[in-house]
């Protein structure tokens, strides 16, 4: 806005010149309405004095120390509280408005594994304590997963990250071993302590190639230069558990998949296999909905606002191979 005089009046400090303005007129004392504002009175009136010049009117008549509104200054005072008690009200009203959000959705994207053995409970715990948030559950692999993220299709991921793209972040909430498991009359059954060799000459069953737990199989072999067998593959490790208790092979899974149920031999894997880890995968730089925040606030209680700071890398629980993502 530009003043009579020709000079320009910022608006920038419009809001603290009308809080000193509405301050004052409340307390009926330029000194009083310092006191409140934790100013210097001279700081305050030339806050008025600025919004005078602006408007081109006089908002009080001074009579020594005492003010009385002008009817100028009485017209601006009914225009002028309202919002300045919006805007110093604004945070609560906003953690309010946040605290009641019992209704809206959240998208969220998870691998087999974590769709049957994490999911169930967390979700079962979300949805009775929040029964008007509707929950999209969408199956994804590895790769359709990272593309849903990027594409802001989902909120966020649930899986185990083994390989971390830059643009995505990854946090590391669950940690399970690796076990082998083998049927009762497979000679390796009676024994207490199974070597790397061991699993080499077993026949092992495994899940198809272009998934995880094969590449991470292969890699450890691989680096201890031990040649080995792959007798079957198959799916998910439902479907390799099945396999082994009708005696087609060894097979090597993850602890999250093991009821203590199933009828084969459980074997700790060598020290070489590292355990898997599961956690939560967003793109970086999104900032998530309270429904979403309220997710993860169940799988960690500390987990959400680690989502409204800039993002990084917990190298610590991450573990890096090449290619992949959420897989069996």
């Amino acid at each position: 806005m530009r003043g009579t005089d020709g000079r320009v009046y910022y608006k920038h400090n419009r809001i603290k010149q009308l809080r000193a303005f509405c301050f004052a007129a409340q307390t009926g004392s330029i000194s009083k309405a310092a006191e409140r504002l934790s100013l210097s009175q001279p700081s305050v009136s030339l806050q008025i004095q600025a919004l005078e010049r602006e408007l081109g009117i006089a908002v009080f008549e001074r009579r020594g120390p005492k003010i009385r509104l002008t009817p100028d200054g009485r017209t601006l005072y009914e225009l002028a509280l309202p919002l300045v008690e919006g805007i110093d009200a604004l945070p609560e009203r906003f953690q309010e408005r946040a605290e009641t959000l019992q209704a809206g959705r959240v998208d969220i994207a998870a691998g087999e594994s974590s769709t049957l053995y994490l999911l169930p409970a967390l979700l079962k715990r979300y949805m009775a304590d929040y029964p008007e948030i509707r929950v999209n559950l969408h199956p994804l692999d590895g790769s359709r997963m990272v593309e849903a993220l990027r594409a802001d299709e989902v909120d966020f991921a649930i899986g185990s990250m083994l390989d971390l793209p830059d643009d995505l972040h990854y946090r590391a909430v669950y940690s399970y071993g690796l076990s082998v498991i083998i049927p009762h009359s497979h000679p390796l059954a009676r024994r207490d302590r199974i070597d790397l060799s061991d699993l080499a000459d077993g026949e092992l069953i495994l899940p198809p190639r272009h998934l995880t737990t094969w590449r991470l199989v292969n890699l450890i072999f691989q680096q201890h230069g031990i040649p080995y067998k792959v007798r079957l593959e198959v799916g998910g490790w439902e479907v390799v558990k099945r396999y082994v208790e009708a005696g087609f092979g060894i097979g090597i899974v993850s602890d999250i998949c093991l009821s203590g149920q199933e009828d084969f031999v459980v074997r700790e894997l060598p020290a070489v296999f590292p355990q898997r880890t599961y956690g939560v995968l967003t793109r970086r730089g999104r900032f998530l909905s309270p429904q979403a925040k309220r997710f993860l606030e169940l799988m960690e209680p500390t987990l959400s606002g680690e989502y409204d700071d800039a993002f990084g890398t917990d190298a610590e629980t991450v573990f890096i191979v090449r290619g992949g993502n959420e897989r069996k």
